[in-house]
């Protein structure tokens, strides 16, 4: 496709975004509000952290997007002795040049699948922060771009498992959704054993877009329309969760911006050209439950306490008016 086409219309939207969701959906069977939300995080400009239990399809996801694209894709295997030379690129000295060469890390590409993150030290995940902030790499102090669009899907698994280390606070500020991809019902997983005994279902993946074509994407997205009030409400929901007595770390203003970002795409892939407010409510877990850390000693029977925390504040932050928006 060219990238240097018209913007897209509406219906050329709809239609393909159409295309990656049945996509990937014939991959991950039963989970399309997974791969709506990593769709929505791909167009929103954002990256996005999968975590779960061994097994469920984190993985799989990650790659099924991958696959759905044509675009350069790189996986990094996050393990105990990965370097962070090894994510980000080092200096090689050349001795017919008589200079140091940078050589490219794992990250130069335009999806990067993170596998398991959380298994790798913290001093090799803060290799990423950079990246995922600002799309670029300082090495040696020369700075060396990302390619654009620029998508990190990590996946990490709960923190009780064997050989994990927990995320830093301001890793975990730079995923814009956390989502969970949860056990398949009993008849997506009996179609999984019969699909796939002798099956690879990525094999069967044809590419329905390339980069140019989410780089269009992208741009109808950013033109969603967002009121004044929206953006209010959205500054109301980020501010209550730091006067929460149940939180010790409220939402930071990045979550702010990456809420309202999302929810344009949410609103796109609707068929809305406006943001309403429950585009910010059915978000608001996804984007800001993983930036949360709850007070000592707080729990909720039957709840995560962050999200049950959530929870209260939506119920409890007024709501603009539909004539407002």
């Amino acid at each position: 496709m060219d990238d240097t086409g018209p913007e897209i219309t509406a219906e050329q939207f709809r239609a393909q975004t159409s295309a990656i969701l049945t996509s990937v959906g014939e991959v991950i069977d039963g989970k399309p509000d997974a791969v709506r939300s990593a769709l929505a995080c791909l167009l929103a400009e954002g990256h996005l952290l999968i975590e779960d239990v061994p097994g469920v399809g984190k993985t799989m996801l990650a790659r099924a997007i991958a696959a759905s694209i044509d675009a350069t894709v790189r996986r990094i295997q996050f393990t105990p002795d990965l370097l962070p030379g090894d994510v980000t690129g080092v200096s090689v000295y050349n001795p017919v040049e008589r200079e140091f060469e940078f050589k490219p890390g794992a990250v130069f590409a335009q999806i990067v699948i993170a596998d398991e993150i959380n298994r790798s030290s913290p001093k090799t995940q803060s290799a990423l922060l950079e990246a995922m902030e600002e799309g670029q790499v300082t090495v040696d102090g020369r700075t060396h771009p990302l390619p654009d669009p620029f998508l990190v899907v990590a996946t990490q698994n709960p923190l009780e498992m064997e050989g994990t280390y927990a995320l830093p606070e301001a890793q975990r500020d730079r995923f814009m959704m956390r989502i969970s991809m949860g056990y398949p019902d009993a008849a997506a997983e009996a179609l999984m054993l019969r699909q796939r005994d002798s099956v690879n279902p990525l094999a069967a993946i044809t590419p329905v877009a390339d980069a140019g074509a989410i780089r269009r994407l992208i741009g109808f997205a950013r033109a969603v329309h967002v009121s004044s009030a929206v953006e209010e409400y959205a500054v109301a929901l980020s501010q209550a969760t730091r006067a929460d007595p149940n939180l010790h770390l409220g939402a930071s203003p990045r979550a702010t911006l990456q809420l309202v970002r999302a929810a344009k795409v949410w609103a796109a892939l609707d068929g809305r050209e406006f943001v309403i407010p429950d585009d910010l409510t059915e978000l608001l877990v996804p984007v800001f439950a993983h930036r949360l850390l709850p007070a000592r000693g707080v729990h909720r029977a039957g709840a995560q306490p962050v999200e049950a925390a959530l929870g209260q504040i939506v119920d409890r932050v007024r709501v603009p008016l539909a004539a407002r928006f």
